[in-house]
């Protein structure tokens, strides 16, 4: 159901005062996604996917049941990235892809 036109003239009161008030704030929730934030939490699950396999291999000489925890270290981190990209579905993956170019664009010197 569309807001009637006075819904939509307090809505946009509503949110010219919120930039007044706080616009660092603002811009901050404006720029951020769901999609940003499964990035996030992909990229660290695969940082600690490749940890958890490091400790794999280097404790597999110590004791199998040390090596096993870096398993459940790997385990856990392919969980947590299935979960996320699962959550994205299809048009999150392409803005995914395009977060992650803007990031990389940003991040480049000038």
């Amino acid at each position: 159901m569309p807001l009637s036109e006075d819904e939509q003239r307090i809505l946009r009161q509503i949110e010219e005062q919120f930039y007044e008030h706080d616009p660092k704030f603002a811009q901050h929730v404006g720029t951020s996604s769901i999609y940003r934030h499964a990035l996030r939490r992909i990229r660290w699950a695969a940082l600690g996917l490749v940890l958890g396999l490091i400790f794999l291999i280097a404790t597999l000489q110590v004791h199998y049941l040390v090596a096993f925890c870096g398993f459940i270290v790997m385990l856990a981190s392919a969980f947590v990235i299935e979960r996320n990209v699962r959550a994205a579905g299809k048009i999150g993956i392409q803005d995914l892809t395009g977060v992650a170019r803007s990031v990389r664009e940003r991040r480049k010197p000038e």
